[in-house]
């Protein structure tokens, strides 16, 4: 397991303070601030924390509001809205420095039976094993720009392959759309809860960039202002997350300084995990003169 797996697993093991309260801390990296896939993560976990054994998580709706601070703990504040018969609903707060940087709601159900049909997973996507992780292609590619080289370097508890390298190393205006495989560098406990913890977390990893491709653009580009603005996720069907998993990505929709972008994310044997959504701030702004 590598050491960035292991502290992740450790960052969602959130302290309760008190009732409805818990408190969590980021990694101690060099990052301008807390990624918001862990802001998802950790949330999650604290309404799993008042929440029945039996019941787990089929959707979550989420808004950032602040950038979050890696220096100082994020405390969590729960709001049991409701207990149902068969759903249950949260509100979690997550607040630093006295203001709110994150809000998110969830729904938790008992298992039931029904009506089950998905989307067939795409066919034409080569297999994880025939392509490169972003690591192994900072060695073989040379046209990879610096600020997406710095990006890819870092050390993380997932490790993603690209389909499309184009997607980052052209300027060419591309299609809206990309698939990627993902999966975590060590194994996740066998603990339904935390798996789709781990998920939530993995979801938030590239989706935000699906929709500057088809303006030649990458997120990375110091004129353009990006930033998360709201991630919902529904659970269709648990998975143990001990492979690979494909992440299918498009964005139908970028206008008035925002971005949408859409995602399926599928087990290797073609049953569909997860569905992902996410609005981005994509401001153009004027760089100062030299």
């Amino acid at each position: 397991m590598s050491s960035a797996m292991q502290e992740l697993l450790s960052i969602l093991d959130l302290e309760q303070l008190e009732h409805n309260l818990f408190r969590g801390r980021s990694p101690q990296v060099n990052w301008q601030r807390v990624f918001g896939g862990q802001t998802i993560a950790q949330a999650l976990v604290a309404a799993q924390r008042t929440v029945a054994p039996e019941r787990q998580v089929h959707s979550l709706h989420g808004y950032f509001m602040r950038p979050g601070d890696t220096k100082v703990p994020i405390i969590y504040e729960v709001d049991r809205i409701r207990d149902g018969g068969s759903f249950t609903t949260r509100r979690v707060v997550a607040i630093q420095h006295g203001q709110a940087i994150f809000s998110l709601e969830a729904s938790f159900q008992v298992d039931e039976g029904g009506l089950a049909h998905q989307m067939p997973i795409p066919l034409d996507v080569p297999q994880p094993e025939t392509l490169k992780s972003q690591r192994e292609l900072l060695d073989a590619t040379e046209h990879v720009p610096d600020h997406i080289r710095k990006f890819w370097a870092r050390e993380r508890p997932l490790e993603i392959k690209p389909v499309n390298l184009e997607h980052y190393t052209s300027r060419d205006k591309l299609p809206p759309h990309q698939n990627i495989w993902i999966r975590a560098t060590g194994a996740v406990p066998d603990d339904r809860r935390l798996q789709a913890a781990v998920l939530a977390y993995m979801s938030d990893m590239t989706l935000l960039d699906t929709s500057t491709f088809a303006h030649g653009r990458a997120v990375f580009d110091p004129d353009l202002q990006v930033a998360s603005l709201d991630h919902a996720m529904w659970f269709h069907r648990p998975n143990r997350l001990d492979d690979w998993l494909l992440y299918t990505q498009d964005s139908p929709s970028s206008q008035g300084a925002r971005g949408l972008s859409r995602g399926a994310i599928y087990a290797r044997d073609g049953t569909l995990v997860a569905s992902v959504a996410q609005e981005g701030l994509i401001r153009i702004r004027s760089l100062p003169k030299k």
